[in-house]
């Protein structure tokens, strides 16, 4: 069967109810994100496969380490779609001490950028990669020293895997920041967008896009311009896809979410459904670009964004909840 969007979703929802079966003691947020990745590939949730990859992991790293957090269950998914998933994790380990080796810091956004170089660069250019990365982020956080941070991890890597030379790229970014810090509300989130961005040809005509299709989404009341959707607001507005026709699907892909079971407003936040399926959608446009490098690069970018923005959803659940727990102690 060839998955299209619409497909993606009820295939979403049907792996959302396996893994909420098969995974009890693991967070809901992390089993829908592990959903989603199948999904998007248009493949039915294997369990038992996630569950090799997630003994693969605890087989190979301490019992403190990073890579058994928060986003184990995302990980081990994401071995579980790879053709190897020995080989693969077997790198990532490799690229991640590298990232350790350059002074970045021990995080599940760090895990998630490791296994994205290893999956899309070859061995002989780990390092290339990795200082690539490191540079991205210095620069970066030049720039804005209190907004770059470890949520900014995964976007240094997704542009050190791009192909943008560092010093003019980060500048790009900085013009494209400049110009819609006083459109949106949450800084840290237009930081991601301008990342986002900075892949685009042209800066003039995607800035405009971007502004032009979220008016045209809040016609609507669909709010991709918050803190966790403003990301993936940039990859729908790189791709040469109408603004209406987009509109409408996400309309039409936020509608068929919420009314199933698992993802109604007690379930799961505005913000994360939207996320969903703007993700599935974007997903589908960047399958029928015909440039090949742009459709790598856009595909790349939308995983990086998902995980990016659930892993620091679950970081600020998983802060609050300590939280609550230390005041009642």
């Amino acid at each position: 069967m060839e998955y299209t969007g619409q497909n993606k979703l009820e295939l979403f929802v049907d792996n959302a109810q396996i893994m909420k079966k098969k995974f009890i003691w693991q967070g809901d947020m992390v089993k829908r994100m592990a959903s989603l990745l199948y999904a998007r590939e248009g493949k039915a949730v294997d369990c038992e496969a996630i569950r090799r990859c997630h003994d693969l992991i605890k087989q190979n790293t301490g019992v403190f380490s990073v890579f058994r957090g928060n986003m184990a269950l995302c990980v081990a998914a994401l071995l579980s779609l790879s053709p190897d998933p020995q080989e693969v994790f077997g790198e990532t380990l490799k690229v991640y001490g590298l990232l350790k080796g350059v002074k970045l810091r021990d995080s599940d956004f760090l895990v998630a950028a490791a296994f994205h170089i290893a999956e899309q660069s070859d061995a002989s250019d780990y390092v290339n990669v990795v200082n690539r990365t490191r540079s991205f982020y210095d620069k970066m956080k030049a720039y804005h020293f209190f907004l770059t941070g470890q949520d900014d991890y995964i976007f240094a890597a997704m542009l050190g895997l791009a192909d943008l030379d560092v010093a003019p790229g980060v500048e790009r970014i900085e013009r494209i920041h400049s110009r819609l810090k006083g459109e949106f509300r949450d800084k840290n989130s237009v930081q991601a967008l301008s990342q986002v961005l900075a892949l685009a040809d042209s800066d003039d005509r995607v800035i405009t896009r971007v502004l032009a299709l979220r008016d045209a989404l809040r016609s609507q009341k669909i709010k991709l311009d918050q803190t966790y959707t403003l990301p993936v607001l940039g990859v729908l507005a790189i791709l040469p896809v109408d603004i209406e026709t987009i509109v409408r699907d996400i309309g039409a892909a936020r509608d068929t979410l919420k009314a199933k079971k698992g993802f109604g407003p007690l379930s799961v936040s505005k913000q994360e459904l939207l996320l969903f399926a703007a993700s599935i959608i974007a997903s589908d446009y960047a399958g029928s670009v015909k440039n090949g490098v742009l459709t790598a690069t856009l595909a790349t970018s939308i995983s990086n964004m998902i995980i990016a923005q659930q892993t620091a959803m679950i970081a600020v659940i998983s802060a609050s909840t300590a939280a609550a727990q230390s005041e009642s102690s």
